[in-house]
């Protein structure tokens, strides 16, 4: 079977299947009296939990889509088939729990990241975060949606979701995560700029604040130090439902080591602040 030979909508079937897998897995340790945490070499923590969750959607992975390529957060990429380039065109891009340290405290914000891009775009995202019982999920043209009763067995709550019509800076609701990080790159000023002319600035971490821009919640999101398994299944759900999403410096893609997630509507504003 050669790479182009799936739909966009089966994809999305997938990855959505492959985040029920992980919620599984993830709940059945979060919280658990003996969840085994260390410390990777890049001073983050890690636990069994991402680890399980992790394998398991790449065991599905191979089964299911032998012919691409997987890039995770614990055990790096794995090649699929190659074209005339020499390079995968469909990759899988897999955090199996972003919000870790969430995680291990306890803490509900975290959830389980499933993209897939095509060429270096994603196209497919899937962000689970079953202890809050929520579910966002989209795939290019085809809408962004949530499921805000996951987990409830009051049965699905699916709808499509919607940026804001904020136009004004200090109208928006801010959620730039991370200042130490700011900081080091040298766009403290810009960010507290930023921050002063905004109605509200409040940081809720980690996945959340993309989603919340995605649900017309919030308008502008933003951090820095990011991966690509951070970032990838993030930008479907946002330009789905009809935000921009780019790095600080305003380049597309999960590949750029930060993000700025918008209404739309603000983001060339907010690249100005930071240019």
């Amino acid at each position: 079977m050669n790479d182009t030979a799936y739909s966009l909508p089966s994809d999305l079937r997938l990855a959505r299947e492959l985040a029920d897998m992980a919620d599984a897995i993830s709940m059945d340790r979060f919280r658990a009296n003996d969840l085994a945490v260390s410390m990777k070499p890049d001073m983050t923590h890690v636990t069994d939990a991402d680890k399980a969750v992790e394998a398991a959607i790449r065991a599905a992975l191979r089964d299911s889509r032998p012919h691409d390529s997987v890039l995770g957060e614990e055990a790096g990429e794995e090649p699929g088939s190659l074209d005339e380039t020499g390079a995968s065109a469909r990759q899988w891009i897999i955090d199996p729990i972003d919000g870790t340290a969430n995680y291990v405290r306890g803490v509900p914000v975290w959830a389980s990241l499933i993209s897939l891009a095509i060429d270096g775009v994603p196209v497919v995202g899937v962000v689970s975060a079953p202890a809050l019982g929520k579910r966002w999920w989209a795939a290019k043209g085809l809408g962004a949606f949530i499921d805000d009763s996951l987990g409830s067995g009051t049965g699905s709550s699916e709808r499509r979701i919607a940026v804001s019509a904020v136009s004004n800076l200090s109208d928006a609701s801010m959620s730039c995560s991370g200042l130490l990080r700011w900081e080091q790159a040298g766009k403290l000023d810009e960010f507290l700029g930023l921050a002063r002319s905004v109605w509200r600035s409040r940081d809720y971490g980690d996945m959340w604040p993309y989603m919340m821009v995605a649900e017309g919640l919030v308008e502008i999101a933003g951090e820095y130090d990011m991966k690509p398994w951070d970032i990838a299944a993030l930008i479907p759900i946002v330009e789905e439902a009809g935000g921009r999403f780019t790095s600080v410096a305003g380049e597309p893609g999960p590949w750029h080591g930060s993000a700025i997630a918008t209404n739309g509507l603000l983001h060339d504003q907010v690249l100005r602040r930071f240019a």
